[in-house]
């Protein structure tokens, strides 16, 4: 059995119901297993896809994009999902350290074909809406399918995907996830949302990222449900279709949850069909949580990485919100502690590494043999987040250890300072570093986007964010400085880039 049997499954047990919608159209379920099928077959018979082989794919969300993921489950074979906001020249890093066999993509991204050729000469390009020099559009690959479209020895033990890290601390590495890991990653998320066959799911998250992939989207094919994707955000688009079409089930990180808030329709457009939104990818400020929770809608958070599938901590509909702030309990089939710098679980209330361990969590990086042993410890996946646990076990998450300054002999977390910052009325984004000093080793510094609008003077509103923080932070968290940008360097799902935003730093 490999993971596409679920769609097969379902396939049989409601062969009419609508699995995708995009666009305007419908794929049922038993057209979705044909087109995962056909393409498994297509790419064997023409390109040779073996079990263990690399297809990558630069796309917008589509619904090939699954097709192509599942495909790569029938084969055992590996689907590389590749970052369309990255520079032409990260893409090529990514194709060349996975070595990549076919790289599907949209003629919006061909500008990618001519430093592919020169880096990976035998790679095959396939166009989805177009057809590349040197190779062929999708439709015309899938007229040549034939043959079974299985390869030999493919089961749930097979690596699926290599997901490149976001890049927050920088050069990315691929984390191999196993079929197995969506799996169970796929039944947490069913415990988390009630996720049931007759849920609606939207999803309006990259699918490059396993957030916008595995927190609802595949979680929900495999239980039957159905699931209207958006090519990529916009708020008033994701707006008129939670009236218009009624989803259950959605996530959107604090980024788009802040688009939406301020979009003109939000006052008057009927959430009524929510059961609940999921959020997470970073620190979640609780006035977002709470502009949704006064409209009715509940605000389920979840805690995980790349590394992770990504769930491994969440809250969950029907359970205990009360705990401002928290990200929740560790997930029903994975385990999760807080811990020291020698891996022993510190008590209640002590801040220290989280760690997570369970069939979900990735199985190495992409050789990169160093960097697996170092985040992987007896089976524990050392985060680098910096968070607590109180005695009921829920955990909160404070910051990037990687991100944490010294001060003084004082660790200070910029999520924490960050947090306050956000609180503040004239703050509509900001970043916290640590810059050398010569007494204190580091000071925090702030740089902070304004409100639109904003008309205070920098320097009185510099001296009104300083006593922000002072009225809320001890006195050696308060920024040395407060710096007024235009934009902050951000991943495609809103985290801050600190380390380039210590890089433009340095380069000033």
């Amino acid at each position: 059995m490999d993971l596409s049997h679920l769609i097969e499954r379902n396939a049989t047990f409601t062969p009419d119901k609508p699995a995708l919608r995009f666009d305007g159209g419908t794929l049922t379920y038993a057209e979705l297993q044909q087109r995962i099928a056909t393409t498994a077959q297509a790419l064997k018979a023409e390109y040779g896809v073996g079990r263990g082989d690399r297809v990558a794919i630069l796309s917008l969300n589509h619904p090939d994009y699954l097709v192509l993921l599942y495909a790569c489950a029938r084969l055992g074979a590996m689907l590389v999902p590749l970052n369309w906001r990255l520079a032409v020249a990260e893409q090529v890093f990514i194709l060349s350290d996975a070595t990549v066999k076919v790289v599907v993509l949209q003629q919006a991204f061909a500008t990618l074909l001519p430093p592919l050729t020169a880096a990976l000469p035998d790679a095959r390009p396939v166009g989805l809406d177009f057809t590349p020099e040197r190779g062929l559009s999708f439709d015309t690959l899938l007229t040549r399918a034939h043959g079974d479209g299985r390869n030999p020895h493919t089961d749930l033990s097979c690596p699926l995907l290599i997901v490149y890290t976001s890049g927050t601390t920088g050069r990315p590495k691929g984390a191999v996830l196993r079929q197995e890991a969506l799996l169970w990653n796929g039944m947490m998320s069913q415990h988390m949302h009630g996720l049931t066959s007759d849920d609606h799911v939207l999803t309006v998250l990259p699918f490059f990222h396993v957030g916008g992939l595995n927190i609802q989207t595949t979680p929900a094919l495999h239980h039957g449900a159905t699931v209207t994707i958006h090519d990529r955000f916009t708020p008033d688009h994701t707006l008129a279709t939670i009236a218009q079409e009624r989803p259950t089930l959605t996530v959107l990180v604090p980024a788009t949850m802040q688009a939406v808030l301020d979009h003109p329709a939000w006052a008057d457009t009927d959430l009524s069909s929510l059961k609940a939104i999921a959020t997470g990818s970073t620190i979640v400020p609780p006035a977002l949580i709470d502009r949704f929770t006064a409209r009715g809608v509940p605000v389920l958070q979840v805690y995980g990485s790349t590394e992770t599938c990504p769930i491994a901590i969440y809250t969950r509909i029907g359970g205990d919100l009360s705990r401002r702030g928290s990200t929740g309990l560790p997930g029903l089939w994975c385990e999760a502690a807080v811990v020291d710098d020698d891996g022993a679980e510190v008590p209640p209330g002590a801040a220290g590494e989280i760690v997570v361990r369970g069939p979900n969590v990735f199985f190495e990086y992409w050789g990169n043999e160093q960097a697996t042993r170092d985040a992987l410890h007896d089976g524990w996946y050392r985060t680098g987040d910096i968070g607590t646990r109180d005695a009921d076990g829920y955990v909160w998450v404070h910051d990037r250890k990687k991100n944490m300054i010294i001060s003084g002999g004082e660790n200070i977390y910029p999520a924490e300072i960050e947090r306050v910052l956000l609180q503040h009325p004239e703050v509509a984004d900001v970043g916290v570093i640590g810059v050398p000093d010569p007494k204190w080793q580091e000071v925090p510094v702030a740089y902070v986007v304004r409100r639109t609008g904003c008309t205070v003077a920098p320097d009185t509103l510099k001296v009104a964010l300083t006593a922000h923080v002072q009225a809320e932070l001890a006195r050696f968290k308060v920024p040395r400085d407060v710096v007024f940008v235009d934009d902050l360097p951000r991943t495609a799902l809103g985290k801050v880039q600190h380390f380039r935003l210590k890089e433009s730093v340095r380069r000033d």
